[in-house]
């Protein structure tokens, strides 16, 4: 981005565009730095969308696994004790599993 911006002098040094393209791309987008050529402007947007399909999107996946996983849990009849959804019976006492939503 300096490069293509050094005509306008939006971006002052390698740094400055660095930092530009850490917020950018985390999607904080503070608005202190912005590209003001063509160019700059749709290199900017590919970087913001790229921003969201590696942190905003996958973030939202990832909790949804984490849910349907936490579901699924199974408890002990007798002990109350958590294990895994596949589990026929208790991992501490070896007793029968009850389902049981958390």
């Amino acid at each position: 981005m300096y490069v293509i911006e050094s005509e306008l002098k939006t971006f002052e040094s390698i740094p400055h565009s660095i930092y530009w393209a850490i917020v950018t791309i985390t999607t904080v987008g503070y608005g202190d730095v912005v590209p003001l050529t063509i160019i700059g402007k749709i290199i900017s947007s590919i970087i913001m969308l790229l921003g969201y399909a590696i942190i905003a999107v996958p973030t939202g996946i990832v909790t949804s696994e984490l849910n349907k996983y936490k579901k699924n849990n199974k408890y002990c009849s007798f002990c109350q004790h958590k294990n895994s959804p596949n589990a026929r019976y208790c991992n501490q006492c070896g007793e029968e599993m009850l389902e049981k939503q958390t």
